[in-house]
């Protein structure tokens, strides 16, 4: 521990508020899919996709497949090379695409800014309020202040973008492409400037300009949970590792919703419209556009695997990039999200019909799918997603000029869950039909490209679709999917004679009234590589949903990377002063990309000077969550308290209920304690924060009984600020950034065998929450690294669920035998104690009757955990020993860990680093 010196000990920096952290390809050459047409044929005008010019309107609909070496080339935009791609080349003289050479990299040089000096990055941010947004000094507010901020600092993502983009056309490497419906990508403006090496520069320049910035940015409306941070978290990661990556989504107009709480605490949805205000941090590419059919009729050609698809309603998918920067590399990513916009031609009437369907495929994140027109819209959602993405990532690889069976060597497709599934029948159908490969070959290409994350064990929550809704919207890929599923068939029979049950069991198509696709049966069976995100989950898929698939392909063809998050933005940019004094004791901020380096530090959980640090930056931010929520809810918290923090969309499995409840039993006994007993009770302040789904009744009655507790504990004055409850509505990224350094207690209490991995346990632990949670998903990952006695675990474990289970449904005891302390629970809550008990009896009957998730059976467990819990806080100075000693054992949960497992194991992908001098 060499960095580890007196001299940095005695100057260990005390946590304040004001504490800083340091912190054209050539047409001819270029054979593209990337057209403005439909059906692959020109029926619109070549320049921009959404002008309607001469149209001949009775070709329209009808597939004529133009050879793809005859196909106009991509017309450059700011996306992507000049220069033709020709792998190894690197130094391209002589070959300038337009105009003269030397005025363009005069012209090229004169955007260059010293990037730490303060008055350089003003004049870019001045230059686009004049410019950009056509404003002056005496007509600025902060929206704009922000806005030209953001431009500004767009300006410099651009320039490492199109570095980036440049290089690895020139390089052409193998690239891996993510795919996930959802990126809850949080605020940019401050992870960019982070990541760009700029947040000092830029607060300088800004604060110099007068500029406040803190509260102007929206989240991006583009995910809801853990699934789009996970995204998130790893195209940052691909980026900073120098992986050549892109990431695929949809450019949704509504988020999820904006969750409003009314004043009887039920969750209330108003739209989200995150984009009513342009979007600086988008790049929209008018001139990338594709194809995209739904319904029509599929006519076979004889003796060959192909088929016409045509007729029906086309529409066109077009592109918007979001630029991501790695940290401390010149490598920058991009996501690449799709808007549904209608084809401006034929009939009038029937233009403007159809142009409000196409309208809505984009509209709104996960329509409510209780109803049939809501389950239609989510495949046309996946599908317009699926095909525009591969159409985008097939035309990059047409410019190698390589056979289709390379495909595999250049290209490797991660479908984050299944909602990307119908990406695998869609290159089948594009292998088939518009390339005349041959049915076999083409599931050869196809199966050495797709690799599959699931994130659940639970069966029902695996994603099916009915046959019918296919036969109308997807006729031609219903067809491939049938092809496949016989032929997997036919090798189950094979392998298995006369086992029919097995064969019923394994099935793509599950037979019934009405018939389901199993998508995630289809991605396993099309999947060179199916993961789990946690060891303990990729066991149980491997033993329980999922075994006659492993005994079917083999068990090298499933395997597990640990979820991961960037420390970046969970602990630099969340979490500044600690940040700081990680950095100031390991004398460099290496630890940012190695994190692993930070179980160096564990010798300070001995040092006193560094515990007294590490408590004023826990004091300071703590401070400032209770500031923030006094200010909004108007509840007063007492820093000192224990703050307990369950952060997750609300979900039976995940029991918000069990915590809850313990919250009641917690108020009953403070309200039977005398004066005296109450002084030694441990305060505690629970919070809670998530989202319901619009519409899961049981979810919303969790909220509004959270609400209603609150209401009754927080205004008691019997209780004062022994316990405190908060519920803070329409949880996000930015959200949860002054929540997770504010924790005292990581509440992760789902089941056992239920949560795949989690990902709030990670950010809070790195932050030095301990964990209260049960034996689950990376919980138990987590509490190996920071040790069992920096945990509290609790609750049945996960072989004995099911035995609990059969004995709650057909050997049912009375609530008061499993657990007396529940009974009183129920009694309170029933008796109106909080509220008209009548309301919450759906909610008490699910663990009455069946407890499907043992909250009955965990709650004394769980009532124990918390006591020792109370115990340990008491002594603070053991307390902060076990904080920073979880803090420091959390290395192995870095995103860039997770992201280099998976390049290793499943996507074969390379480093492709940007050299510091450009191309051009």
């Amino acid at each position: 521990m060499s960095n580890l010196t007196k001299e940095n000990l005695d100057k260990l920096p005390i946590a304040s508020p004001t504490s800083e952290h340091s912190a054209g390809s050539h047409g001819s050459r270029t054979p593209s899919l990337h057209q403005p047409a439909l059906s692959r044929r020109s029926s619109m005008s070549a320049g921009n996709p959404l002008s309607l010019k001469h149209v001949d309107t009775s070709q329209i609909g009808i597939p004529v497949v133009t050879p793809r070496k005859e196909r106009p080339g991509h017309k450059r935009s700011l996306t992507g090379s000049y220069f033709p791609a020709q792998k190894g080349i690197v130094s391209m003289e002589n070959e300038w695409p337009i105009g003269d050479e030397t005025t363009w990299k005069t012209a090229l040089k004169s955007l260059d800014i010293d990037k730490e000096n303060p008055q350089d990055v003003a004049n870019t941010v001045v230059r686009h309020v004049t410019t950009s947004l056509a404003r002056q000094a005496g007509n600025m507010d902060t929206l704009a202040a922000y806005q030209a901020t953001a431009l500004s600092v767009r300006d410099q993502l651009l320039e490492r973008w199109n570095e980036t983009a440049i290089y690895h056309t020139a390089k052409a490497p193998k690239r891996i492409y993510y795919l996930s419906i959802e990126w809850l990508i949080g605020r940019s403006l401050d992870n960019a400037v982070l990541n760009l090496g700029m947040r000092n520069t830029y607060e300088d320049a800004t604060t110099k300009l007068g500029f406040d910035l803190l509260n102007e940015e929206r989240d991006a409306g583009l995910g809801n949970g853990g699934l789009g941070r996970l995204a998130a978290c790893y195209i940052d990661s691909m980026a900073t590792l120098n992986l050549p990556g892109w990431g695929y989504g949809l450019r949704y107009n509504y988020g999820i919703f904006k969750q409003l709480i009314s004043s009887t605490g039920e969750q209330l949805e108003a739209p989200d419209p995150w984009l009513d205000r342009e979007n600086p941090w988008e790049i929209g590419r008018l001139d990338v556009s594709y194809p995209i059919r739904f319904y029509g009729r599929v006519e076979s050609v004889p003796n060959s695997d192909k088929a016409l698809w045509s007729g029906g309603m086309e529409c066109l998918a077009v592109a918007y990039d979001t630029p991501i920067p790695g940290y401390n590399t010149k490598n920058c990513a991009n996501i690449r999200l799709w808007t549904a916009k209608p084809v401006q031609a034929g009939n009038y009437e029937a233009s403007v019909a159809a142009s409000s369907e196409v309208e809505n495929i984009t509209r709104v994140l996960y329509p409510n799918d209780n109803m049939y027109a809501g389950k239609k819209l989510r495949i046309m959602q996946q599908y317009l997603w699926v095909s525009a993405s591969l159409q985008d990532i097939l035309r990059r690889f047409t410019k190698l000029d390589l056979p289709w069976t390379e495909l595999p060597d250049y290209v490797c497709i991660q479908m984050n869950d299944t909602h990307p599934t119908l990406a695998i029948p869609e290159l089948m159908r594009i292998l088939m039909d518009e390339e005349e490969i041959d049915y076999n070959t083409a599931w050869s290409i196809t199966t050495k490209v797709f690799a599959y994350t699931n994130h659940t064990v639970l069966p029902e929550a695996l994603e099916r679709w009915q046959v019918d809704l296919f036969e109308s919207l997807l006729p031609r890929h219903l067809q491939i999917i049938y092809r496949i599923n016989y032929d997997f068939l036919g090798a189950i029979a094979k392998r298995w004679p006369g086992d029919m049950e097995r064969i019923r069991r394994m099935s793509i198509i599950e037979e019934g009234t009405p018939k389901y696709v199993r998508m995630a049966y289809l991605a396993i069976v099309a999947s060179f590589k199916i993961n789990g995100v946690a060891e303990l989950h990729s066991q149980l898929l491997q033993a329980t949903i999922f075994k006659d698939f492993v005994e079917f392909k083999g068990r090298d063809s499933f395997t597990n990377v640990t979820n991961g998050i960037t420390p970046r933005r969970w602990l630099l940019q969340c979490n500044p002063q600690f940040a700081a004094l990680i950095t100031h004791t390991l004398g460099n901020d290496h630890w940012l990309t190695h994190l692993k380096t930070l179980k160096t530090l564990l010798p300070m959980a001995e040092n006193e000077e560094f515990r007294k640090a590490f408590v004023a930056i826990k004091m300071e931010n703590k401070r400032r969550l209770a500031d923030l929520i006094e200010a909004e809810l108007g509840i007063q918290l007492n820093i000192e308290s224990v703050f307990m923090t369950q952060i997750k969309r609300l979900h039976e499995y995940k029991r918000q209920t069990l915590n809850l409840f313990g919250v009641i039993y917690r108020y009953l006994r403070i309200k039977q304690a005398s004066p005296e007993e109450r002084k030694k009770i441990t305060k505690h302040t629970a919070i809670f924060a998530g989202k319901a789904a619009p519409g899961y009744y049981i979810a919303k009655l969790v909220i509004r009984l959270i609400n209603n507790v609150a209401k009754v504990v927080n205004n008691d004055p019997d209780v004062g600020d022994i316990l405190k409850v908060v519920f803070i509505p329409d949880y996000s990224v930015s959200i949860a950034e002054v929540l997770v350094p504010a924790s005292d207690v990581s509440v992760q209490i789902s089941t056992a065998g239920t949560e795949a991995s989690g990902t709030s346990n990670m950010k809070l632990a790195l932050n030095g929450a301990l964990l209260l949670g049960t034996v689950d998903g990376a919980n138990v990952e987590i509490a190996e690294d920071a040790g069992e006695d920096q945990s509290f675990l609790f609750g049945h474990l996960t072989e004995q669920v099911e035995g609990v289970r059969f004995s709650n449904s057909y050997q049912p005891t009375p609530l008061e035998q499993r657990s007396s302390e529940l009974q009183d629970v129920f009694r309170a809550i029933e008796s109106g104690t909080f509220g008209d008990g009548g309301i919450y009896e759906p909610l008490l009957k699910t663990v009455y009757e069946h407890d499907y998730y043992l909250v009955s059976n965990d709650f004394g467990s769980y009532l124990s955990a918390e006591k020792l819990m109370d115990e340990c806080f008491a002594d603070r100075t053991e307390w902060t020993k076990k904080s920073i000693i979880t803090a420091f054992n959390m290395g192995d949960f870095s995103s860039d860990r997770s992201v280099q497992d998976y390049a290793d194991g499943i996507w074969s992908v390379e480093p492709c680093e940007v050299p510091e001098k450009p191309l051009v």
